[in-house]
């Protein structure tokens, strides 16, 4: 068993989510959305509420999610881009127009009110990706690394990639970004001097 890796090629970003898509599972396709541009791990990502993404006062999505994330008791600001948004009016469509703010985003369908499982989601996210014909090591914590390689890949620099992780070494991020021989390939392609 090889280490999770992130998903690196955008056509299987976007093909993961139109699966959940045409199936008509809203949840899963918003789980995947937010879990990839949040870059929260799994914990964080099902304990959300509507709560946290909604302003019920204003009737609108707030602009930023704040969170206390579970593992290190940090505050995280992040900023609810525009593909959370449109997962997050899917699902609140699906939901229904009263949303109640206690109520967990990822629903379970057993019992009242709770998330889904990390074992669900876990089985969700495997699921789809075989049946999708992708191989690979693929998971959870795949959607939150997948958030670091694209951000890395499109010239973010490390050092902002480690602080949004929160990680306390660059070590850490590097095994994050999994770069691998066609990484270093197109570095030496693109430095022509």
């Amino acid at each position: 068993m090889g280490t999770t890796q992130p998903i690196r090629r955008s056509e299987q970003i976007e093909s993961l989510k139109e699966f959940f898509l045409c199936k008509g599972e809203v949840r899963n396709y918003a789980l995947i959305t937010l879990g990839i541009n949040t870059a929260l791990r799994i914990s964080d990502l099902l304990g959300l509420k509507w709560k946290n993404v909604w302003n019920c006062s204003e009737n609108c999505f707030r602009k930023y999610l704040i969170i206390k994330e579970s593992k290190t008791q940090k505050e995280k600001i992040i900023y609810l881009n525009r593909a959370c948004i449109d997962a997050l009016q899917t699902l609140r469509e699906k939901t229904g127009d009263f949303i109640d703010g206690e109520q967990y985003l990822f629903q379970s369908r057993v019992g009242y009110n709770r998330h889904i499982s990390r074992n669900r989601a876990w089985a969700l996210i495997k699921e789809a990706w075989n049946d999708l014909g992708y191989e690979g090591n693929i998971s959870c914590h795949s959607l939150r690394k997948t958030f670091g390689y694209h951000a890395w890949k499109n010239g973010v620099s490390p050092a902002i990639i480690m602080d949004i992780y929160n990680h306390s070494s660059m070590e850490i991020t590097k095994r994050y970004l999994a770069i691998e021989q066609d990484d270093r390939d197109q570095v030496y392609r693109s430095m022509v001097l």
